[in-house]
């Protein structure tokens, strides 16, 4: 009822019949009209099973092989600094602690240096290079320098890399592809359209 009231004093003021609003106007039907053909596509053409697999074994086999690895790290900004903690180790000193007292690394020192379980594509080359030649329980006996100081790392173990199924990973899948779908469909009509203004001009 408010709403009709209102309308209805608008009216009365003649603003349905202003330029602006009939602008306004004009904007709101071509939006409705762009949503509405969209909506359309999306139908026609939704994501089927058969692309979401395909989909699937397409980045399965990019990020799904290899290994995982959990690491420790005790980054220092000196090699003397490394030198003398890695000469502690040898002599029987827990990496946890050195770690939590001597590492630059915000994210792992208050954990003793954990890393938690990742890919080896995760770090800088240096790091993973070294990392993925250690045998479990041991530490790099030299420290490895970066970028972003002189690593000691330890490795704790590694396990073949897992990837979700299918299900899992469903819905994410199925928005990557329609997002796709809705790009080519875009890019589609305006290569269309600029084709069509240019054999109407000729």
């Amino acid at each position: 009822i408010t709403r009709e009231v209102f309308m209805q004093e608008a009216d009365k003021l003649g603003l349905s019949a202003s330029d602006d609003f009939k602008g306004q106007m004009e904007l709101a039907r071509q939006s409705i009209l762009i949503r509405e053909l969209f909506n359309d596509y999306q139908k026609k053409d939704a994501v089927s099973d058969a692309e979401r697999k395909a989909e699937y074994d397409k980045l399965k086999g990019a990020g799904g092989g290899g290994n995982e690895y959990r690491a420790r790290l005790i980054l220092v900004d000196k090699e003397d600094v490394a030198k003398a903690l890695i000469a502690q180790l040898k002599a029987g000193a827990k990496f946890e602690d050195l770690a939590k007292a001597n590492s630059k690394d915000p994210g792992s020192a208050p954990n003793g240096g954990d890393l938690d379980w990742a890919a080896p594509g995760n770090f800088v080359p240096e790091f993973s290079q070294a990392m993925v030649k250690l045998e479990k329980g041991k530490f790099t006996e030299t420290a490895v320098k970066s970028q972003f100081g002189y690593h000691i790392i330890q490795l704790d173990d590694s396990r073949a890399a897992t990837f979700p199924s299918l299900e899992e990973v469903k819905p994410q899948l199925s928005q990557r592809l329609q997002q796709a779908k809705m790009t080519k469909f875009r890019e589609d009509l305006k290569a269309k359209a600029k084709t069509d203004y240019k054999f109407s001009a000729q």
